[in-house]
């Protein structure tokens, strides 16, 4: 291939727990990689998956425009506590607010409540004399004498990492911009992070703990980034380098090395892009995103295309699946809820003698039993090549030979010695109880934000997704499912398709009864120019299109509601048309309003995103024609609990068109899909497998 195809190359990249996946888009093909990550230098996976693309697709490293990466490197550091040491400065008196939280109990019965620890220790945090009120207005004078002291401190102490987080900076960051200016003056070669630019928004807490991580992880992310910008280049690969941000965007690399926070969430929310993608395309307003690889499933509800956002979540849960039991990020963030239920996610017998699987993974190294790597506790993987799920020999693009041996052996004496069944029975027990923990948080996610399932179509990625993606559909009642082509990679699919974009949002109380819309107004111009300088140095001459928000509340309330605002807000018709938009908001979660009740607003965001011109169209599948297979394969079946025979295909011999009737495994280089016996499939016009129920 000739530069000349250079502006049609772009190469996603997704480092996860297990695999690494590598995806590039030429035009209208698509090439893959599939690589086992490689947990203490995860570049390796990166360069030799990109290699291998290139080889694929017949083109050069200087023929790639654009890389988009997406990794679990920041999150695993905040995991592991293997970040930066870091110390943290803040206002006399507030030293201790990251380690006493908000005092709030996640779980009112539980007497032994075990709560992560801060990643800054008490010893590492530092107090200076100064304060701002709540309205911006200072109260006490910055000490700078005491500062200067505390420099030679912060260098003796040999600290890698700064965090600056002064009360209400939000409104008036003078003091902390002051505060990083004499630090990096004295102590230059050490990173800095202040609230104010990190999270300027409300709740100190909150505040603090974010630019804690963001701090506690730059010094780790930054060399990271360099180091693989510099690798990529000396292969030859000189184009710009972006990063997936956990609200669905892109950044610079300078801004990720700045607000290495913004991509904790990264590799998900490369899913949900593809998921909204699919959804515009088969014109589906109503969508659940369910990505299952080999260490979590993440699951993303979508209307009208779009999935839904927040703007915190947490990570590091000492209790993986409560909220409160972690450590609060406010940063923007696509929702979803998160499932300890990968291929790799080990099972076994609790103290009730019954089944359990994950939190925790066997990861890529040493990986299921069946790996033949070492691993000795059977996972999802094993008990899916127990049941005859998966082809011994056509495994992860054929890297690995499944050994059933090995995965008997490990079922047969974790699970099935203890409960007196067979490994086959255990293996059903164990992949029931995945699919039942799968499908019960997304019922509960759904319940949680006044949304149905009824009526959605579940679109499946990820390397374990297609294995259960029929079973989940039969415990939720939804009827149909779309396996798109690439499932096995489909969060870096999704890279491909995010637009450049950043989000800013600024704490700003007013109430409607007596807002001041000038300074609302003033306020959204500041920001969307913060907004529009990070997004334009990297878009160029593309159209920048803002999306105005507002987190309002009904006075009295604790929690607010993200309200998207009309474009067309103007002096005159702002007020009735915010609250307008307030109610429509308000009613479609709660179904209800308190219309003699004052609104409230205490944070404003502004939205700017680069145009994307990459966009497929949906293809109309050609007349159908129902095949039959010479080849089968015994697979037990959930609907009957016995093991029968099912035909095989091989996905790059079906064309658009081909229907298949289950029970029938459709088998690829890098996953399997399932059909069982009250399932039908077809392959439609864009190479995605849609499965319906008969």
């Amino acid at each position: 291939m000739t530069n000349g195809h250079k502006k049609d190359c772009r190469l996603g990249v997704d480092i996860g727990g297990t695999f690494t996946d590598v995806a590039v888009k030429i035009k209208n093909s698509l090439y893959t990689s599939k690589k086992l990550t490689v947990p203490n230098a995860p570049e390796e996976s990166v360069l030799a998956g990109i290699s291998e693309v290139l080889v694929q697709a017949d083109i050069s490293p200087s023929d790639v425009s654009l890389i988009i990466h997406g990794t679990t490197l920041a999150t695993n550091a905040i995991i592991e506590r293997k970040g930066a040491k870091t110390a943290f400065i803040t206002t006399e008196g507030f030293r201790d607010v990251i380690e006493m939280r908000t005092e709030s109990r996640f779980d009112q019965y539980d007497l032994n409540l075990n709560l992560p620890d801060p990643l800054v220790p008490r010893d590492s945090r530092f107090t200076i004399k100064e304060r701002m009120s709540a309205k911006g207005e200072e109260l006490i004078k910055l000490d700078e004498n005491s500062l200067r002291h505390l420099t030679s401190v912060l260098a003796d102490e040999k600290f890698e990492s700064i965090a600056i987080g002064l009360l209400h900076s939000y409104t008036n960051p003078c003091h902390e911009l002051r505060v990083r200016d004499i630090l990096q003056n004295s102590l230059p070669h050490i990173p800095t992070s202040i609230s104010s630019e990190v999270s300027p928004e409300i709740r100190e807490y909150e505040r603090f703990t974010t630019t804690c991580v963001n701090a506690y992880i730059q010094p780790l992310i930054s060399p990271y980034l360099k180091n693989m910008q510099s690798r990529l280049n000396d292969m030859g690969i000189n184009c710009p380098l972006f990063l997936m941000l956990s609200n669905g965007g892109l950044s610079d690399l300078e801004t990720a090395i700045k607000y290495p926070i913004r991509f904790v969430e990264s590799g998900p929310a490369g899913g949900a892009v593809l998921a909204s993608k699919i959804a515009r395309e088969y014109h589906l307003e109503k969508i659940v995103s369910f990505d299952m690889g080999g260490t979590t499933a993440k699951i993303c509800l979508l209307d009208d295309a779009e999935p839904s956002t927040a703007r915190e979540f947490e990570v590091a849960r000492e209790y993986r699946f409560k909220p409160g039991s972690g450590i609060p990020l406010r940063i923007p963030v696509i929702e979803m809820v998160e499932v300890g239920a990968g291929g790799g996610s080990i099972c076994g017998v609790d103290d009730l003698s019954m089944i359990f699987v994950g939190p925790k993974s066997a990861g890529s190294i040493p990986g299921p039993s069946c790996y033949g790597k070492g691993g000795k506790m059977p996972t999802v993987t094993d008990a899916n090549l127990i049941l005859g799920r998966l082809d011994p020999n056509c495994f992860a693009d054929g890297q690995i030979t499944l050994r059933p041996d090995a995965a008997k052996e490990s079922m047969e004496k974790v699970i099935c010695d203890e409960m007196q069944v067979s490994a086959e029975i255990g293996a059903m027990g164990v992949v029931e109880m995945v699919d039942e923990n799968m499908a019960n948080a997304a019922r509960e996610h759904a319940i949680e934000r006044g949304k149905s399932l009824n009526g959605r179509t579940i679109i499946a990625f990820g390397g374990s997704a297609p294995l259960h993606v029929a079973r989940l559909a039969e415990k939720l009642g939804v009827k149909k499912i779309i396996v798109p082509a690439g499932a096995s990679v489909g969060s870096a699919i999704g890279f491909l398709y995010a637009p450049i974009a950043f989000e800013i949002t600024r704490s700003f109380y007013q109430r409607l009864s007596n807002i001041d819309m000038r300074a609302v107004f003033r306020l959204f111009d500041r920001i969307e120019k913060e907004a529009r300088k990070i997004v334009k140095g990297a878009a160029h001459r593309q159209n920048l299109n803002v999306q105005r928000s507002a987190y309002m509340r009904f006075v009295g309330q604790r929690h607010e509601i993200k309200v998207v605002l009309p474009s067309d807000l103007n002096d005159q018709s702002a007020i009735e048309l915010i609250r307008e938009s307030f109610y429509e908001a308000y009613r479609s979660q709660y179904s209800r309003i308190m219309p003699n009740v004052d609104i409230e607003s205490v944070g404003w965001s502004v939205s700017v995103t680069a145009s994307n011109e990459i966009a497929d169209k949906h293809t109309n599948t050609p007349k159908t024609k129902t095949i039959k297979s010479n080849e089968t394969m015994r697979v037990w079946d959930f609907a009957t609990g016995m093991a029968i025979d099912s035909f095989i295909f091989h996905r790059d011999n079906l064309t658009p068109g081909t229907k298949i009737s289950g029970p029938a495994i459709i088998s690829e280089p890098q996953t399997t899909t399932v059909i069982p016996v009250n399932f039908k499939a077809i392959i439609d016009g864009n190479g995605s497998i849609v499965i319906e129920a008969k």
